[in-house]
């Protein structure tokens, strides 16, 4: 399978890219038994009827990785490693919300020695009501455009 995503050097500061999904029951389930974490939070409707939240919420780090799935897309058979991420959570995530994560490359290193750069991200996670619920940063190491041997190869590191 051929990817084609976007190198180091095609890519802009204030280059913007996105993406939505729907959370569904099925990722608050799976969340539980990724992480082992069963916290009645996220297993328990009768628990979660007198919290805060009203119902079940998804799992906080389930929501920065679907945050960071657009990066993997966006710069697949580019990206050599995605360095770093760092994520804030603003609002809860339920079963039902639709989230848009939307992307902004805010900086750009360049590692000429070693045929790669840096592009520093900044992110936004949004609900279908347009409430925040995440916000996130990352650093992501890319191919320059003459380098071949990272074409066709998964992202690594996400």
């Amino acid at each position: 399978m051929q990817y084609s995503g976007k190198s180091f050097f095609e890519i802009e500061i204030d280059e913007v890219f996105e993406s939505q999904l729907t959370v569904t029951e099925s990722h608050i389930v799976t969340g539980a038994g990724l992480f082992g974490d069963f916290n009645p939070l996220h297993v328990n409707d009768l628990y979660c009827k007198n919290t805060r939240f009203g119902k079940r919420i998804l799992h906080g780090p389930l929501t920065s990785a679907l945050m960071s799935a657009p990066i993997g897309m966006y710069f697949a058979g580019t990206a050599v490693a995605y360095l770093e991420h760092n994520c804030q959570f603003k609002a809860p995530v339920y079963a039902g919300d639709t989230l848009t994560t939307r992307w902004t490359i805010t900086g750009k290193i360049p590692k000429p020695k070693k045929d790669v750069g840096i592009a520093l991200l900044s992110g936004t996670c949004t609900n279908q009501d347009d409430l925040i619920v995440a916000l996130a940063d990352g650093k992501i190491m890319l191919a320059a455009p003459g380098k071949q041997e990272n074409k066709g190869l998964p992202l690594q590191g996400s």
